[in-house]
């Protein structure tokens, strides 16, 4: 479809003009809808409510966060917020409340629902390998005519049996 004023170029914006009783549709290209003032990209709505609303909410978060104080270490939660990081253990004690709210924003939710963490069993391990490590030291100390050593490596390993 041709512009109505200059007949050139394809139109791309639809006027409806309501005067008396006709009602009148132009359909203009965008050099003929700039030339009479009508903007032809759609901008994104600007919604000062919204904006206004988010302020004061803003505003509320950080006049509130001065008041959470931590009170082994005296970090703020605005401290907090700056760093991401929290000054001693017990900051978690004293920010409970906004921590749960920040963690179930994050995670959807406040408790762990994935695998509990089990260390190894280490105790034996240990043991295992210091067992392991004198029986090498003893083989190697009888092979090198250490009789002395080898000895003391011996009582050692009894004493750990």
């Amino acid at each position: 479809m041709l512009c109505d004023s200059c007949k050139e170029r394809d139109a791309v914006v639809q006027v409806t003009q309501v005067t008396d009783p006709p009602v009148r549709q132009l359909n203009l290209c965008e050099k003929c809808a700039a030339e009479r003032g009508i903007e032809t990209h759609s901008a994104m709505p600007k919604q000062p409510l919204a904006d206004f609303i988010q302020a004061v909410q803003q505003k509320q978060l950080l006049a509130g966060s001065e008041s959470w104080r931590c009170t082994f270490c005296n970090s703020t939660l605005r401290d907090f917020r700056n760093t991401s990081r929290l000054g001693c253990a017990y900051c978690y004690g004293a920010f409970e409340v906004k921590l749960r709210d920040l963690l179930r924003g994050v995670h959807g939710t406040s408790k762990h629902q994935g695998k509990r963490y089990h260390p190894p069993a280490q105790a034996m391990e240990e043991g295992a390998s210091v067992a392991t490590e004198l029986r090498t030291r003893l083989r190697r100390a009888v092979e090198q005519e250490q009789f002395e050593e080898a000895a003391k490596l011996r009582d050692q390993l009894k004493v750990m049996e």
